[in-house]
């Protein structure tokens, strides 16, 4: 059995821990949500700032691969009503802090961003930093559609600080394109992408995606070759997560047999990967590619790489507040989320309450193997430090016999000090940190929860 036959299974994708499905089936009170809250902020507001990320939902048409929350429509004027929404809550947070907020990152996601009004986005950001101020050395960033953004867009977004942004390509193919909902031409990308470097953009990011339906190495070869052309700074080189059972009628639009499966799909991503070594791109974390001169290189450089529900950043904070509907928030002493339609979270937050629906309060075994996995996700290392004696002799014992199979098949090597991740295990990453985590050990999932982890 090749490696990719036997570490080819479920397992979660580690934006944190614990995963999402493994959170205190109690959630947790707003009370104690709040409490978690001031104590990060009053401890790291200072020191690195706050992280905001803005669920921005609306798309007008769905593209049958995404697996994010979001809401179709046409009509525009759905947008005042939710971004008034988005600033009482976001004012609802600031009613906690005793200090001004100094915001080191702030993203907009989706949805599609830049389905929103130049006008509109302004008011966004104008209402954010009424009550905040931007910390030294601050990243703004944002996703926008290569069809959907205009450059008035993009200027507006730049003369209100943000230094970033991220274009989906997915996959030039025509016939994947058709199959994925997701029709855009190579011109588009192109435009959006000069037109942002020509206004001043620090980064540009392309997202493409590996594993997608009726895609081929021919495919992938063709979509890494245009994008060599245009030279993004970024390029967040993705598995599809095909996960039907969670997405409903999007993920069954077309036949899983068309689907690159195992070997083949792992084909891909190498050919990917190669060409872009091959073009000057250091891979970064798990999915990401940077050039030299990008900050998420020299933040993986100066061992400062951080990873939350936004992905991967160049800085850490402590305290990241999700705005909008299904957005995730992260205290670093806990998680909440917020309910997931935009009708149900514009009705609460207009109550003047906490629209969170879910959330989970770190125990001390928690926050130790999270440290762990975080270290491994952004280093493909971690330490036998302190804090892991904090565990069970039995528990610590059970870690280090899952590593032993994974260091005979030369995915890491095993010493005193703790455990260095090899080039040869980098791809399997996932599989080491499930070696880490208690509470999937403890309660293996009976039904289909997590998509593969290669």
């Amino acid at each position: 059995m090749n490696l990719i036959q036997k570490y080819n299974i479920a397992g979660p994708r580690y934006t944190s821990y614990p995963t999402v499905p493994y959170w205190d089936k109690n959630g947790i009170s707003i009370t104690d949500w709040k409490q978690t809250v001031k104590r990060s902020f009053d401890e790291s507001n200072d020191k690195e700032g706050i992280s905001i990320y803005i669920h921005l939902p609306f798309c007008e048409n769905l593209c049958t691969f995404c697996g994010c929350h979001k809401r179709i429509t046409k009509q525009h004027s759905v947008e005042e009503p939710y971004l008034e929404t988005v600033l009482k809550e976001w004012f609802l947070y600031c009613d906690l802090f005793e200090d001004k907020p100094k915001i080191k990152e702030l993203h907009l996601g989706g949805g599609t961003p830049t389905f929103f009004s130049s006008k509109n986005l302004k008011l966004l950001i104008d209402g954010v930093l009424s009550k905040a101020e931007k910390a030294e050395q601050f990243e703004f960033s944002y996703e926008g559609h290569p069809n959907h953004t205009t450059k008035e867009q993009l200027q507006t977004l730049f003369d209100l600080g943000f230094n970033r942004n991220s274009f989906g390509v997915q996959d030039y193919d025509p016939k994947v394109q058709k199959t994925i909902n997701r029709i855009q031409p190579f011109e588009n990308v192109k435009q959006v992408t000069e037109w942002s470097r020509d206004i001043g953009y620090q980064s540009i990011s392309h997202d493409i995606i590996f594993g997608l339906p009726h895609q081929t190495k021919n495919s992938i070869i063709d979509t890494i070759q245009k994008t060599k052309s245009l030279k993004p700074d970024r390029i967040a080189f993705y598995s599809y997560a095909h996960v039907p059972w969670i997405k409903g009628t999007g993920q069954r639009g077309y036949d899983e047999k068309d689907l690159p499966k195992d070997a083949e799909k792992r084909a891909l991503y190498e050919i990917g990967k190669e060409m872009l070594n091959n073009m000057g791109y250091i891979e970064i974390g798990m999915d990401h590619f940077a050039l030299k001169t990008d900050s998420l290189y020299k933040a993986m450089q100066n061992k400062t790489l951080h990873r939350n529900f936004m992905g991967y950043t160049a800085g850490k904070t402590k305290l990241m507040i999700g705005l909008g509907m299904s957005s995730i928030s992260d205290s670093w002493y806990a998680f909440a989320q917020n309910v997931k339609t935009v009708e149900e979270y514009q009705d609460i937050v207009n109550r003047g309450e906490f629209p969170i629906f879910r959330g989970h309060l770190l125990n001390s075994e928690d926050l130790i193997i999270r440290q762990h996995i975080l270290n491994l996700m952004c280093h493909f290392e971690t330490t036998w430090n302190d804090n892991l004696q904090e565990l069970s002799s039995s528990e610590i014992v059970q870690i280090k016999l899952r590593l032993l199979e994974l260091e005979k098949d030369g995915l890491l090597n095993i010493n005193n000090d703790g455990i260095i991740v090899t080039q040869k295990g980098q791809p399997f990453i996932r599989n080491i940190c499930m070696a880490f985590d208690l509470r999937l050990i403890r309660n293996k999932p009976t039904t289909q929860v997590f998509s593969s982890t290669v």
